[in-house]
């Protein structure tokens, strides 16, 4: 029995659950958990690290596993912050999310494919399975290698509502892989292979593509132009206390926003498409 996508994302909810609520994974510990979006992770790890300078008796605990595993780990209390990189879903909004900091998602390629620009349309054909080879959009005659990130993952949420819409799903032949790195990496590795990842991640090993256009960049994110763009969200089943709250006071202050910003993300008091503040 081929298993549905409901089913696919069920079971990997559960492994990323698993992994972050077993004993042997998760220990309870002094100081503060911090789990979910893997976009959100590696900001959240140099955050943690600059705040740790100041609070030297004071640890945070940051792990990956997705943006619906950390949503459930706030749920269950086996996290006291949860990481999101996509909007809450009606069920969850008994939670409370605050945004911390805005990014955009960029389409990648590999660093020697010559293609600079494709439209949203044919981003939208590639995922969707229709276009499978680079000469249909202008390139060569090789065929693509497409990859997405999991069911559960903020990232591809994103991508799915603001690229693919409601009437199209990211192709089953895709290939999946459970992190920004891991999209990345096999980007970098694959000469044929398209991806998305946070703008805040692209390095000189992969290549942004122009949508439309439009360069993914901070300067076009805040004029507007570039429009795939969301919210990273620190979540909390309740107003956060000690350590928690200080955390995240020093996230949304000065200091931790020019941090974010020298990684290539848009601060909360920038001007951002009206799309990615709703």
């Amino acid at each position: 029995m081929t298993p549905t996508r409901a089913t696919l994302r069920i079971l990997s909810l559960a492994l990323c659950l698993s992994q972050i609520l077993l004993p042997g994974c998760h220990r309870k510990q002094g100081g503060v958990s911090v789990v979910g979006s893997t976009s959100v992770q590696p900001f959240a790890e140099a955050l943690a690290e600059e705040f740790m300078v100041g609070h030297s008796t004071e640890k945070i605990f940051i792990q990956g596993g997705g943006s619906t595993a950390g949503i459930q780990a706030v749920f269950t209390g086996a996290a006291q912050v949860g990481m999101s990189s996509r909007k809450l879903e009606e069920n969850e909004k008994a939670l409370i999310a605050v945004p911390i900091i805005y990014d955009a998602i960029a389409v990648i390629v590999h660093r020697t494919n010559f293609l600079d620009s494709l439209s949203m349309d044919q981003v939208r054909e590639i995922y969707a399975g229709r276009i499978t080879r680079w000469k249909e959009v202008g390139g060569t005659d090789r065929a693509i290698t497409v990859v997405t990130r999991e069911e559960g993952s903020g990232t591809r949420e994103t991508f799915q509502n603001l690229v693919m819409g409601k009437k199209e799903e990211i192709s089953l032949g895709a290939l999946v892989q459970d992190s920004n790195g891991a999209i990345r990496q096999v980007v970098a590795d694959d000469p044929n292979a398209i991806g998305f990842i946070s703008l805040g991640l692209v390095n000189e090993r992969v290549k942004a593509l122009k949508l439309d256009g439009t360069e993914p960049t901070v300067e076009n994110v805040r004029a507007h132009r570039y429009q795939i763009v969301r919210p990273f969200l620190f979540v909390f089943k309740a107003p956060p206390q000690g350590i928690a709250k200080e955390f995240l006071e020093y996230v949304l202050s000065p200091k931790g926003q020019k941090l974010l910003m020298q990684e290539g993300l848009v601060s909360m008091d920038q001007n951002l498409p009206s799309e990615a503040r709703k």
